[in-house]
């Protein structure tokens, strides 16, 4: 579903991502792991088109999008949950909901199943975002990119600043989303945390890739992630 190939991004002269490749499948959840700065949300950034890549290439379903603004991208199905929420903290939680909206395709996500599959949402739907706890916020932040019904879902640091209790039940989100066929992408600075969350595993380090594969050591996690 999603090809990326020799990716290269910068913030003015100084390289953020060097040469990164990599892919996800159709049902399939890749974390993308590594210290502050290794470059992992200016990936995300790069994929969902909102930091313009200076080479290399990113492909969605076969089609070449390196180019596309960030909106086309999302109505083809590249929907991301920004580091921060990024709520509207005078909306309620559902007008936040129907944000989404004006991007929504085609499939099984609608305000009825994203309050079903998330009842902490349903149950917060006329609170002000402004309001909501720090996990309260990032299950709205993931129902809202629910209802965009994503062929890929991209997380950015769903786990940063939440207690382990809640970090636990927003991972306990993934496998529903996954049935019904949505690929996941995740960057994720906790390593337990993600290997837990996906047996694919891409690190990186200084921008640059230090280590990838399928079910993977700790060890060899812990050096790659470490520069060891």
């Amino acid at each position: 579903m999603l090809e990326v190939e020799d990716l290269n991004v910068s913030y003015g002269q100084m390289p953020a991502v060097r040469e990164v490749s990599m892919g996800v499948a159709s049902g399939e959840i890749l974390a993308v792991i590594g210290s502050n700065g290794a470059g992992k949300s200016t990936l995300l950034k790069a994929i969902a088109g909102q930091l313009p890549p200076d080479s290399g290439s990113i492909r969605f379903n076969g089609k070449e999008v390196s180019k596309l603004p960030a909106f086309q991208r999302a109505r083809l199905g590249m929907i991301m949950v920004p580091e921060g929420r990024r709520l509207f903290r005078s909306l309620t939680v559902e007008e936040n909901l129907m944000v989404s909206l004006s991007t929504r395709r085609r499939g099984p996500w609608n305000l009825e199943t994203v309050y079903e599959a998330v009842p902490i949402v349903a149950e917060r739907r006329h609170r002000l975002a402004g309001d909501l706890s720090g996990g309260e916020a990032q299950a709205t932040a993931i129902a809202r990119a629910l209802i965009a019904n994503p062929e890929l879902l991209m997380l950015d640091e769903v786990s940063l600043g939440l207690a382990p209790v809640v970090v636990a039940q927003i991972y306990a989100l993934i496998p529903a989303i996954m049935q019904q066929g949505t690929a996941v992408l995740v960057v994720e600075q906790d390593v337990q945390q993600a290997v837990k969350a996906s047996r694919n595993v891409h690190c990186l380090l200084q921008g640059r890739t230090s280590l990838a594969g399928r079910d993977l050591s700790l060890d060899d996690i812990s050096r790659a992630y470490f520069g060891a």
